[in-house]
């Protein structure tokens, strides 16, 4: 699924969404769509992320695992890609995400990284406290699987800081299939 721009002559920040408001199948869909694009590496997840404005419905960002240089997540290559187009830095992603900002994402955010990168939830958790608003719910496929850092503790983090977490159900086999793609 991909969202088309809008007719010949609109401007270049109109554009016509083909998923329906508060469709958070359709949403997760999409953001299984972006896990394909990630490359199949055995010491990653490939996830995939949108990042919406719930009250206009508009798809402010995609994302996903490895999009951008760096060991990059889905959910982190959502707000970089965000903060850029505002020629902002991420840190300052906050101050320009709409108050309705949620963010869909086929596995659960990290709350660690190995690699010593900050932890999406961190991330998620500094662009709500940034802002007039930030991203206020997380809609997640599937809780991570404990392979790389045990058990995921940032659903509990996310809560504690007023972001709300929902499964949307229905996916998960396929976004585990898509996530565990080039693991042994």
């Amino acid at each position: 699924m991909c969202i088309q721009q809008g007719p010949p002559g609109s401007s270049s920040d109109e554009s016509f969404n083909p998923i329906a408001p508060l469709d958070h199948e359709a949403y997760m869909r999409l953001a299984l769509s972006e896990a394909h694009e990630s490359p199949p590496k055995p010491s990653n997840f490939r996830v995939g992320a949108v990042l919406v404005d719930e009250g206009s419905n508009k798809v402010l960002a995609t994302g996903y695992t490895l999009e951008l240089p760096g060991n990059t997540h889905a959910e982190q290559c959502c707000l970089q890609k965000f903060a850029q187009s505002h020629d902002l830095p991420e840190e300052r992603v906050g101050e320009v995400l709409p108050e309705n900002t949620v963010i869909y994402t086929t596995m659960e955010p990290c709350g660690l990284r190995l690699s010593g990168n900050l932890p999406c939830v961190e991330r998620i958790i500094r662009a709500r406290e940034g802002g007039k608003g930030g991203i206020s719910k997380v809609y997640l496929g599937v809780k991570e699987p404990e392979k790389f850092v045990g058990e995921n503790k940032g659903r509990t983090k996310l809560g504690e800081h007023g972001i709300e977490c929902i499964h949307v159900p229905g996916l998960e086999e396929q976004i585990l299939n898509v996530a565990t793609a080039g693991h042994e």
